[in-house]
């Protein structure tokens, strides 16, 4: 049975219903209202459910029937791309500049008639996820210009991806070929794209069932090691090789 449950008087280590009940239309819509701290986020994350509403909105969360992933090995990065990798034309860091990075994301234009999802009360949400130790970004360089970028939640061995922005040529990219050459040796599972795009499909993205996604949360929980996730300078020679 599907129904949606309201979170408004709940304190924020209350579980989440099954995602079982998750509404089919529209689909994945879970629960309504709670807050946005971080034991709330983190609660939701293991759980395959993320928040996604609109200013003005009140908080939505969300776990939809089908889940856009990509596996590590199976990151496409094809020969134009490949060519482009070599030149090196970017400087990428980890965990060096969060807050600029969700601030881009949210203020970028993405095209005619298509506001920002991420508020204010999503940055200050997710930062705090980041001065907690859960939440992590990619940055790209040109010079001292950041020109592209990731950012998301770590839920033990799977990232989950919550937004990227690109303001040169395959700057968005760049950062997420970084981000699975980097972590994969730490023990990195999988990457959660949430929603499925062609943008994230040419690079290799596939669909997993809800019940499937959640599978994968329950069997991939080892904790990527700390020294993988400190703020640095990542290598531009080992991106994409």
């Amino acid at each position: 049975m599907s129904f949606l449950t309201g979170l408004d008087d709940t304190p924020s280590d209350f579980p989440f219903p099954s995602v079982s009940q998750a509404l089919k239309d529209p689909d994945g819509l879970l629960a309504v209202g709670g807050c946005l701290s971080v034991p709330r986020l983190l609660n939701a994350y293991q759980h395959g459910i993320f928040p996604w509403f609109s200013d003005n909105d009140p908080i939505l969360w969300w776990s939809p029937s089908e889940r856009a992933v990509i596996q590590p090995h199976a990151l496409y990065i094809n020969r134009s791309l490949r060519k482009f990798l070599k030149k090196q034309p970017y400087r990428v860091t980890l965990n060096t500049a969060f807050e600029k990075v969700i601030h881009l994301c949210a203020t970028i234009p993405r095209g005619p008639g298509n506001g920002t999802w991420i508020t204010d009360e999503m940055v200050a949400a997710y930062v705090a996820l980041h001065h907690a130790g859960h939440a992590h970004s990619i940055e790209v360089w040109q010079d001292q210009t950041l020109v592209g970028g990731v950012y998301g939640v770590l839920v033990g061995q799977v990232f989950c991806g919550e937004s990227m922005f690109s303001l040169q040529a395959n700057a968005s990219k760049v950062a997420l070929i970084a981000l699975r050459d980097h972590l994969t040796p730490g023990g990195l599972a999988l990457i959660d794209c949430q929603i499925e795009s062609q943008h994230l499909s040419n690079m290799g993205a596939i669909t997993l069932a809800r019940e499937d996604f959640i599978q994968e949360l329950a069997v991939n929980t080892q904790v990527i090691p700390p020294h993988f996730l400190q703020a640095s300078e990542l290598n531009a020679l080992d991106i994409g090789n």
